[in-house]
């Protein structure tokens, strides 16, 4: 189950419908080991497609340095579809390499209507799960 306070779960669709009709991405790092989504990092698609996101590389190096000297790890990694459903596509799946995020899906196909949901990608096996929003 994913757990996130509701700051961070606003700031995550706030990206997401700033970003339409590309699809936005981001991570939220957390202190390692904890499972507890902290520090939002909004990223730049390198794509800037609506049917596709890649971080850019030099960005998540940097990202991913600064994670390592603070002691932190993704904990969620987020991105939005614009014209489907929250749920990972073939492409994300083979792309998920961190086993132990959380992966947050945003679809923004509905201006009226935001569609927020989680998953444990492992092995190319995926697994939705519940999201709670903390106040």
């Amino acid at each position: 189950m994913l757990t996130i306070s509701r700051e961070l779960r606003d700031k995550i669709v706030a990206h997401a419908r700033r970003d339409h009709p590309d699809e936005a991405c981001g991570v939220i790092a957390g202190p390692a080991g904890r499972d507890r989504p902290e520090r939002f990092i909004a990223m730049t698609n390198a794509e800037r497609s609506p049917t596709f996101y890649r971080f850019d590389s030099t960005e998540q190096f940097k990202v991913w340095q600064q994670m390592d000297e603070n002691d932190e790890e993704p904990v969620v990694i987020y991105h939005s579809h614009t014209a489907t459903e929250a749920y990972p596509s073939r492409t994300d799946i083979s792309y998920a390499s961190e086993p132990q995020a959380h992966y947050v899906l945003v679809s923004t196909r509905d201006e009226l209507q935001t569609e927020f949901r989680s998953y444990r990608i492992m092995d190319g096996q995926v697994s939705e799960e519940n999201v709670t929003v903390a106040e």
